[in-house]
């Protein structure tokens, strides 16, 4: 399976971007990873093919994600968006939602894109 991301870029505080994310073949779990510098990759949105989703507490009531299965596309969309949310955010996908919640042995990743949030 290879991903596809787009929809990175520079945003001032307050501000939104959205992310895709194609696969290029069937997938069940799919989600967002991000990392900042000097920090570790951390979750930040995932959901399974039937729309269950697990948010990272930090991005709970500002970000969503869903997913177009027919496309095997996988969204995020961000608003209010902080300095904080600062991070190269990858693609992910996995059999399974756990692997995704717990950020091991993930399947597939895509390559980064930045999100930059000035203040």
């Amino acid at each position: 399976v290879q991903l596809q991301a787009s929809g990175g870029g520079l945003v001032q505080a307050g501000g939104y971007l959205r992310l895709s994310c194609a696969a290029s073949g069937s997938v069940k779990a799919m989600g967002w990873y991000r990392q900042a510098p000097g920090k570790e990759r951390e979750l930040v949105a995932a959901i399974t093919s039937g729309g269950n989703t697990h948010y990272a507490d930090s991005v709970k009531g500002r970000f969503t994600i869903s997913r177009d299965n027919a496309e095997s596309t996988v969204y995020l969309q961000m608003n209010s968006l902080k300095p904080e949310d600062t991070a190269v955010y990858y693609c992910a996908v996995d059999v399974f939602l756990a692997h995704m919640t717990a950020g091991i042995n993930i399947d597939y990743w895509g390559e980064g894109t930045l999100v930059t949030v000035s203040s």
